[in-house]
């Protein structure tokens, strides 16, 4: 497996180092929902590094990385389940902003 280049990556980059890490790492065979579940909780370690990076207080006894290793747990969690749905995340959010665009938003 070829380590990140330095620099900005792509998405098609991302999904493509994550396939290839989870078949090294031996983590290919794990079901999608098992991959949404993990996906689930690392969102909730991102909101835990949140609470505690702004001060709020959290479970002494809990261990939660930084906000950026949080995040980047769940992006590989979110790459994972994309490629086992064979989702090109890029094209996703293309055509979701598409429609996003069509929308009135209001507060």
């Amino acid at each position: 497996m070829q380590p990140l280049n330095p620099g900005p990556l792509a998405l098609d980059e991302i999904q493509r180092y994550v396939a290839e890490m989870e078949e090294e790492r031996g983590f290919s065979g794990s079901p999608m929902l098992e991959q949404a579940l993990r996906l689930a909780e690392e969102t909730g370690e991102v909101c835990k590094a949140v609470r505690k990076a702004t001060g709020m207080p959290i479970d002494p006894a809990s261990v939660t990385g930084s906000i950026g290793e949080e995040l980047a747990d769940v992006l590989i969690y979110l790459a994972a389940i994309a490629n086992r749905a064979g989702v090109d995340l890029a094209d996703a959010l293309r055509a979701k902003e598409q429609i996003n665009e069509t929308r009135v938003w209001t507060s």
